[in-house]
């Protein structure tokens, strides 16, 4: 415990240095004349033809030069047949979508819906890669709104769930026609949860005043510098209960073989457990979906690249330092726990 001390003492100084020299370059770059950032661009890569290169280069290497050299003949014929075929063929398109608290690449996943719903083109499904521990409701609940213009456009959504989808991020799944999670994915936990510290007590302690004035019994239900209400509270919990409500509500509109009683208890599920309950559809990894899919159709994923300035990417920069360091004391507190 002394050695978690020294390194939670020592964490605490390197992110409070951090934020030192951080704060004032930002305001000194925010400050200073810089060009805007330049426009976002998307970027298009054909999964079908990676998939088949990556099969090719393994067949290539087992082969002696004269079936090697009878191998490229059939790969040159096919390739020949391939661009012969009408270019408005059946298309899928795979999308990436990566979550944090805010919910930030909602807007990514805005350009990326808009290119594939204004492209004079045939599609036949779209996949969305979900990795998301959840965060704001509000946030993920726009993504669940960009995600259901798929769906409204009579366009088939199939989310595949690697690692986690949970809270928001499950929320924004449920929108699509098929969920796959891998066995060993976290889905659900479809709850709502609040916190935060009051230091009232520590205030008063120390003799220091604070004031807060509002108009209307409940615009600031709880605080984190004034005292605290049993009222407040009350109404604070109310909100909570009454957004939880319309998270359920939501889970089984999209899908109504799920029994909320069941599974809206802000617990987790994996597994078979996961299909059981109605959460998932069908187990299995996203590359295990997409590798049988590109037998079939065309695959391509779908990447909305935005440059950033100058600021931007040395805040980003210094937010990764500080998560980084954040994990890393988590890592070590918690290294003994889940181990199989």
């Amino acid at each position: 415990m002394e050695f978690l001390s020294d390194y939670g003492a020592f964490l605490l100084k390197v992110i409070t240095i951090a934020l030192a020299i951080t704060i004032p370059l930002l305001i000194i770059i925010g400050s200073s004349k810089t060009k805007a950032s330049s426009k976002g661009s998307l970027v298009v890569k054909n999964l079908s033809k990676k998939y088949e290169e990556m099969g090719t280069s393994i067949r290539s290497s087992q082969l002696n030069p004269k079936e090697l050299k009878q191998y490229n003949k059939e790969l040159q014929k096919k390739k020949k047949k391939e661009d012969k075929k009408p270019s408005k063929e059946d298309s899928v398109f795979v999308l990436n979508f990566n979550g944090d608290i805010q919910a930030s690449e909602v807007t990514k996943l805005k350009h990326e819906i808009n290119a594939i719903l204004l492209s004079d083109t045939k599609c036949k499904e779209v996949v969305v890669k979900v990795e998301s521990g959840g965060g704001s409701a509000y946030a993920y609940g726009l993504c669940a709104a960009e995600l259901k213009r798929l769906v409204d456009n009579k366009i088939k959504l199939t989310v595949c769930i690697d690692k986690v989808a949970a809270s928001g991020g499950y929320l924004m799944s449920c929108v699509a026609s098929k969920i796959i999670a891998a066995p060993w994915a976290v889905v659900g936990s479809i709850g709502v949860i609040a916190q935060l510290p009051n230091f009232h007590r520590l205030l008063k302690k120390n003799s220091i005043d604070f004031e807060m004035h509002t108009a209307g019994e409940f615009k600031r239900t709880l605080t984190t510098l004034g005292e605290n209400t049993e009222a407040g509270r009350k109404k604070f919990k109310s909100e909570l209960e009454d957004l939880h409500l319309i998270f359920k509500d939501f889970v089984k509109e999209q899908r109504p073989q799920v029994d909320t009683k069941i599974v809206a208890t802000g617990e987790v599920w994996q597994g078979e457990k996961a299909i059981e309950v109605g959460l998932i559809d069908a187990l299995g990894t996203s590359d295990d979906y997409l590798v049988e899919l590109s037998k079939k159709l065309k695959l391509f994923e779908i990447d909305y690249v935005e440059k950033k300035n100058l600021t931007e990417r040395f805040a980003f920069s210094a937010q990764l330092l500080i998560e980084k360091s954040i994990l890393k004391f988590y890592d070590i507190v918690n290294r003994d726990r889940f181990i199989s």
